[in-house]
């Protein structure tokens, strides 16, 4: 059975005038993950859709001009499409039912096809670049994403990677970065090597621990299937059967990212994240990811990926602090 028709099948939309419509869902537990505890998330819909919503029994009414009254049934469809998709509602699908349907105008929801199973969640892309990323990640042997903070370029090259370990399909998960970080250098830090290299990776971890569980992961880091590694080990290996993540690549310069991607072995797959607007190296001219991006970019069996604030999935006033500081820097170069 198609998504449309299962989504049909859960749903009943009545006009009841110009301003008003009703909407039914005959499955139980589907609606109230769609309403949310103490009808939460329809209350965000209300203010996102600037619309009146009633909730009661198994019906839900929505009351406001035609055009966001539309703008809210196309939510609903979007919404109890993901519920069959993951069995889940969570509080960032609230804003993407309304973002999707007012920047794209449709509800069939593109991003639902590159879907993400992990044994705690199921992820999906949460705008049109997040799916070519994911997509990218499945099928190139190499891929380079661009972007600022909170565009999932981390986060979703965790989830494939580990996913594809817990299929069998790799050996190992690799995560990997520049130890560059407010000054500081590794020699300074306490510990062994996986204790000094653990803060500079606590975001990969939070991802591990969030999409796999904390217990499943310590197994999988103390049996060496995921390796924690900073980046000026990674010289004189060959990396096979493993998917390896550079993260946080801005601040590596051209001949350590060359150094890392030339690593590449059979059956592997490399992953190179980094945001250029946050170089922490003293001089950062020395940062070689946009020149890496520049040298590389017709190389069609290596995809790069660009986000922009429009992809930011964090919180929305992220988006808007990135575009502020974006403005900023074009003016004060103007």
């Amino acid at each position: 059975m198609s998504e449309i028709s299962k989504i049909e099948q859960n749903l009943i939309i009545k006009k009841i005038d110009n301003q008003t419509v009703n909407i039914s869902i005959n499955d139980n537990e589907m609606l109230m993950s769609i309403v949310g505890q103490f009808d939460q998330n329809l209350k965000h819909l209300s203010k996102l859709t600037k619309t009146d919503i009633y909730f009661r029994g198994n019906s839900i009414t929505c009351k406001g001009n035609k055009e966001n009254t539309n703008i809210f049934c196309e939510a609903i469809k979007f919404l109890i499409n993901k519920y069959i998709l993951t069995n889940i509602i969570e509080k960032g699908d609230i804003i993407l039912s309304v973002k999707e349907n007012i920047e794209i105008e449709k509800s069939n929801v593109k991003s639902f096809k590159q879907l993400i199973k992990t044994p705690r969640k199921s992820v999906i892309a949460r705008s049109e670049k997040q799916s070519d990323y994911i997509k990218a990640l499945k099928e190139n042997d190499i891929v380079m994403s661009l972007g600022p903070a909170g565009t999932g370029k981390s986060f979703l090259a965790v989830s494939v990677g580990v996913t594809l370990l817990m299929e069998k399909k790799i050996e190992r998960v690799i995560l990997s970065r520049p130890a560059v970080e407010a000054g500081e250098k590794l020699g300074f830090l306490p510990g062994d090597m996986k204790e000094k290299v653990d803060p500079y990776l606590r975001p990969l971890y939070d991802a591990l621990y969030e999409l796999f569980g904390a217990d499943k992961i310590d197994k999988k880091i103390e049996s060496g299937e995921i390796e924690i590694a900073p980046l000026a080990f990674m010289r004189g290996r060959t990396l096979k059967n493993c998917f390896a993540i550079l993260d946080e690549a801005q601040n590596a310069t051209e001949t350590q990212i060359k150094m890392f991607l030339t690593r590449i072995g059979e059956n592997s797959k490399l992953v190179v994240n980094g945001d250029p607007s946050q170089i922490d190296l003293l001089n950062k001219s020395h940062s070689g990811l946009i020149k890496s991006r520049e040298i590389l970019k017709d190389l069609k069996e290596i995809k790069i990926i660009e986000f922009d604030h429009n992809d930011v999935v964090r919180h929305p006033l992220v988006s808007k602090i990135i575009r502020a500081y974006q403005k900023k820097s074009t003016d004060d170069k103007s």
